[in-house]
């Protein structure tokens, strides 16, 4: 995706105001640049250890905004889709596709003359600076690879997790190596919902078993269930990226195509997906996505599972734990809680099938 990014070159007495007017404007989100010094109470709980120096302050500032460009049939279908997203419960919103700042040509040309409006009104009651407006072009991939350069080697018991790009530290080189790259589908390991998940595979995962991945991802769960020893993996994801980012990783880890089954779809309500998956042939099922889809998916994985198969999920705030634990009472008829684990604020519940 190529994104249209306007840069306008202003003030730092102008940019909270002219801010606000591009929000009023429609505009989500901006991007504000200046060299105005942090205070002792602005850094407060910033991860950092030492402040960039930036200079002194020339009282200038770039306030910058993002649109996407489409054609109107394109911006329409884009608009359905998403509205189709909002309706269905069961669809984790990190997948909805982008509505943000969409404009057609002919909408973001009078866009630009309502910014360019609205910086000459300025003008009568702030110093603007210059005003002037560039323009440029960034892409998905660049957010991407800036991201990549904070993802670094890192344990998870005896698994080392490390993107494809770094070497092996040498004090780990006897634990188990997953290599990683996190593509657009993110899934490095590092959140605590995928440790979770990866302790528990450490715990019940046994030589050859069948496992399904739901909201797969990247595949770093999938494909640390074949590290440790499992047979064949079967994936879902709502989000084709999903499917080169699994191919990239099995081949960064020596693991084999035919290893790996993926498809593009809804496990629940989705009866056509389940059929291609198969029923009643998993010893394992690993989800780790959100709770509101967590709760839903206990009514539907039961049919997935061999008797006794174990259902590993996360993605669950500590606040929604109550929520989730009820639901599986609800079908205690199907399910044994067999436990319940936490890391920072995040819980894994690991059920079995009766």
């Amino acid at each position: 995706m190529v994104w249209r990014k306007f840069t306008i070159h202003t003030t730092t007495e102008a940019e909270d105001i002219l801010s606000a007017n591009l929000a009023d404007l429609g505009l989500d989100g901006v991007q504000i640049e200046d060299k105005i010094p942090l205070s002792e109470e602005d850094t407060k709980g910033m991860f950092i250890d030492i402040l960039p120096d930036m200079g002194p302050d020339d009282g200038l500032a770039d306030v910058s905004f993002y649109v996407e460009v489409l054609d109107p049939e394109a911006k329409q279908d884009r608009m359905e889709k998403a509205k189709k997203y909002l309706e269905d419960p069961s669809v984790d919103a990190s997948y909805m596709p982008n509505t943000s700042n969409v404009y057609t040509p002919q909408e973001l040309k009078k866009l630009l003359e309502e910014v360019e409006e609205m910086i000459a009104d300025m003008r009568n009651y702030c110093n603007v600076g210059s005003g002037s407006i560039e323009t440029s072009e960034t892409e998905d991939k660049d957010w991407i690879n800036n991201w990549k350069t904070f993802f670094h080697p890192f344990t998870v018991g005896d698994i080392l997790i490390k993107p494809t790009w770094e070497e092996v530290p040498e004090e780990h080189k006897d634990k188990l190596l997953i290599e990683i790259d996190p593509g657009t589908a993110f899934g490095t390991g590092m959140h605590e919902t995928t440790q979770l998940c990866i302790r528990q595979l450490q715990k019940y995962m046994k030589k050859g078993s069948e496992v399904a991945d739901i909201g797969t991802g990247s595949g770093i769960l999938g494909i640390t269930a074949l590290k440790l020893g499992a047979g064949h993996i079967y994936g879902t994801d709502l989000d084709e990226e999903a499917v080169p980012a699994v191919h990239d990783n099995l081949k960064a880890n020596g693991l084999s195509e035919e290893s790996f089954d993926m498809v593009v779809g809804n496990v629940i309500g989705d009866e056509e997906v389940k059929a291609k998956m198969g029923l009643g042939k998993y010893d394992l099922v690993v989800a780790n996505i959100l709770a509101p889809v967590i709760v839903l998916l206990t009514g539907e994985v039961g049919p997935l599972l061999r008797k006794d198969g174990l259902f590993i999920t996360s993605g669950i705030l500590n606040e929604r734990e109550k929520e989730v634990l009820e639901e599986f009472k609800v079908h205690e008829d199907v399910w044994e809680v067999l436990e319940v684990n936490h890391q920072g604020e995040w819980v894994n519940v690991t059920a079995r099938k009766k």
